[in-house]
């Protein structure tokens, strides 16, 4: 039935949002007269309100329900607002429901969105009996349920943006679009809305942006210790410097950009840089962190330490040498306690000091057979009554321990007695067997090294030619005319413009092409000052152009003097190295390697006598040279002679006619190509030499200048040496 409502010019409008913005939706006037109604939601506020009297409000509410009782239409009391509900309005508003006949209660939050269908769906269940009968549901309770029904329909809306959302740069529009047929989705937003879906996606990106920017920083902080390393490897350099002056030395480095980037902007996560994969260098302001500075600082420590180490390693070795506990075979076990302190083991582990025990006695034990290998050799008399190849008696054996046993050097192996005893025995079998084999110097034998030294002698120009003549190989080599025949390159060597000037003076001399005559013969002079360097190339002797046949070395002072030696036994030195490189490379590698040599002693144009010196000491320090050279010596010119030069004609002539005659001697001249076929002649000076094997000064310093001498032939029977 139609039922009368009276309410004058108010407004009917639908709501689905929120009340206070009523204006926003769809309004309409309520119309006058009779409305078909079939129930009532009669709603009561239980919040504290502001002005309010809620039991005027219960009692305003008993009146309308009075009136809507005679309507005989089902009602039911909706308590709203009950998220803010005070307990007495909800238990007085309870109470006056028991006071009404089948007046059912339903709390609610619209807020909350607790219990809002419920009321409807009680109020329904009155209208049509036919439904089932609605359980009501306490808030609190309802609360609960629904909050456990939210938290569920978000987790799985989670794992759905967690399964379709792996990078930070997904928009909302677009993951949105994907998701809206997914049932996660729907259900959240229907719970929820979609601002709060949005919320969760916006929050779950910012999370894999952090942990992207977290990857990197961790990525940058572990190359940092690298880019340290490389960059501040030294001590010294940091070691009292603050933090801000380290950042400043860092970007002054070379290699900074290598391991570092200034960006235009900061901070750095905040960049695109955050997202350049390509690139991996540190952003400098990132150095800016406490991290970094931790870092930087574990550096410092890291050096301190190391040298701290390196201080007790050094330390160690110090006091093993000083002290006189530690002797020739005495064992880690025996020394540790009178070398070692608490110190020493707060920075190293043993097993460091017991290595460099090991390789200090090692050292020890080495000297000391060496020091009882020369007792023995001094006391070589006890050894001559033995017999021969008999072992030493017993007795023989303690006379000989009885006499050296005052020696310090035989005390040095008290520990080491059984190879006391070997050397004893070695030493015997020497003095009645002395070959290589038992030779107390072992590798440093001087038998040993000249035979090595012959067996590695090249062979000579005439000695090529004639080994191919007796195998009937086809000739390889060019016509018996060198192209170079009537050409001498000279090497002038001499420091502080020495080599230039008498190079200059040298060119005066020749024709304005180059060419000197010599024994009435033109010559083309080929000159190559030198005053640097000799191992660098552009100082060599020899240059793919130039053929040496010979070299002036030039001084007027102590110093201009070791300059020379110092560049011809650098010379001498590479050339071992450069045979072995290139074998059967022929015999003008080789002479080029050993040049003729000649010393000469030159005054400048003014100078008094070199810089101080006397002429005569001069002198006798250049023919000391020569001799230990193996070279010439040219007496000096007087100062103001041949035209004021440093050198005169003449002996610039005897320096080219002895190039002259030492390319004849190496079969380098037309005239000497027919005696390469002929056997060189007998020995015309024998040499006896007398070498100590192991000495430092060895056999290749006593023989490499005559095994290097133009026509030098060792005899048949020769070479040999005795210890």
């Amino acid at each position: 039935a139609a039922t009368k409502l009276a309410s004058a010019e108010k407004l009917m409008y639908f709501c689905t949002d929120q009340l206070g913005l009523e204006q926003d939706f769809e309004q309409k006037q309520m119309p006058d007269g009779k409305l078909l109604l079939d129930g009532f939601l009669l709603c009561v506020d239980v919040s504290r309100g502001m002005n309010r009297n809620f039991d005027e409000q219960l009692k305003f509410v008993g009146n309308l329900y009075n009136q809507l009782a005679k309507t005989k239409k089902p009602v039911v009391l909706v308590l709203t607002k009950c998220d803010e509900g005070v307990e007495r309005y909800i238990r007085d508003a309870h109470a006056f429901a028991l006071g009404k006949k089948s007046l059912q209660v339903v709390e609610t939050s619209a807020r909350s969105n607790v219990n809002v269908d419920l009321a409807f769906g009680t109020l329904v269940q009155l209208i049509d009996r036919s439904r089932g009968k609605a359980k009501i549901v306490p808030y609190f309770e309802a609360l609960k349920q629904q909050s456990q029904q939210i938290a569920a329909a978000k987790d799985r809306y989670e794992w759905l943006v967690g399964r379709l959302v792996k990078s930070h740069h997904e928009t909302w529009l677009g993951v949105s679009r994907k998701m809206q047929a997914a049932p996660e989705y729907q259900d959240y937003v229907y719970l929820e809305g979609t601002a709060k879906a949005k919320k969760l996606f916006l929050q779950h990106v910012q999370r894999l942006k952090q942990e992207h920017v977290e990857r990197r920083r961790r990525a940058y902080l572990a190359a940092l210790p690298q880019a340290l390393e490389a960059l501040l490897p030294d001590l010294e350099e940091i070691d009292r410097l603050g933090y801000p002056r380290v950042e400043k030395l860092l970007e002054a480095k070379a290699d900074f950009a290598k391991w570092f980037v200034v960006l235009e902007e900061t901070p750095w996560d905040a960049t695109s840089h955050v997202d350049d994969a390509e690139n991996e260098r540190i952003p400098f302001d990132l150095l800016a962190t406490p991290a970094a500075e931790q870092l930087f600082e574990a550096h410092r420590e890291r050096l301190r330490a190391e040298r701290k180490r390196a201080e007790m390693r050094r330390a160690f070795r110090e006091s093993l040498e000083a002290s006189p506990f530690v002797t020739p075979g005495k064992p880690w076990e025996e020394a540790r306690s009178f070398i070692m302190s608490e110190e020493l083991y707060a920075w190293l582990d043993e097993a460091v000091y017991v290595d460099i025990y090991g390789r200090h006695q090692r050292r020890l034990v080495e000297r000391a057979k060496e020091d009882f290998q020369e007792l023995l050799l001094e006391y070589s008399e006890l050894f001559y009554e033995l017999e021969l190849d008999a072992k030493p008696s017993k007795e023989k054996m303690g006379v000989i321990q009885e006499v050296l046993g005052e020696e310090q050097r035989f005390k040095a192996l008290q520990k080491l007695q059984a190879e006391r005893d070997a050397l004893i025995l070695k030493h015997v079998h020497f003095v009645y067997h002395p070959t290589k084999e038992t030779c107390p110097g072992g590798p440093a034998c001087a038998d040993a090294k000249i035979e090595q030294l012959l067996a590695e002698r090249p062979p000579r120009p005439a000695e090529r030619r004639c080994r191919r003549h007796h195998h009937h190989h086809p000739p390889r080599d060019p016509p018996a005319e060198p192209p170079d025949a009537d050409r001498l390159n000279l090497v002038i060597l001499g420091k502080d413009g020495l080599a230039r000037e008498l190079a200059n003076e040298i060119r005066a001399l020749c024709t304005s092409d180059d060419r000197y005559v010599l024994e009435g013969k033109v010559y083309e002079l080929a000159l190559r000052p030198i005053e640097g360097n000799v191992r660098l190339p552009v100082n060599a002797f020899q240059t793919p152009t130039f053929q040496p046949h010979g070299c002036l070395c030039l001084y007027n002072s102590r110093e201009s003097l070791s300059y020379v030696v110092e560049s011809v036994e650098r010379s001498r030195q590479a050339a071992p190295g450069r045979r072995r490189s290139s074998p059967g490379g022929g015999g003008g590698d080789n002479h080029a390697l050993h040049l003729p040599l000649t010393l000469v002693l030159v005054n400048r144009r003014g100078d008094a006598g070199g810089g101080g010196e006397t002429l005569q000491s001069l002198i006798q320090q250049g023919q000391q040279t020569a001799s230990r050279l193996q070279c010439g010596f040219l007496d000096p010119a007087a100062a103001g002679i041949a035209y004021g030069r440093n050198v005169n004609e003449k002996q610039i002539g005897q320096v080219l006619k002895g190039l002259l005659d030492s390319k004849r001697s190496l079969g380098l001249l037309g005239s000497a190509s027919a005696a390469g076929l002929k056997e060189p002649p007998e020995a015309e000076l024998r040499v006896v030499a007398c070498l100590m094997c192991g000495d430092p000064f060895g056999a290749d310093d006593v023989l490499l200048p005559i095994l290097q001498a133009p026509g030098f032939k060792p005899s048949p029977g020769g070479g040999g040496s005795g210890s």
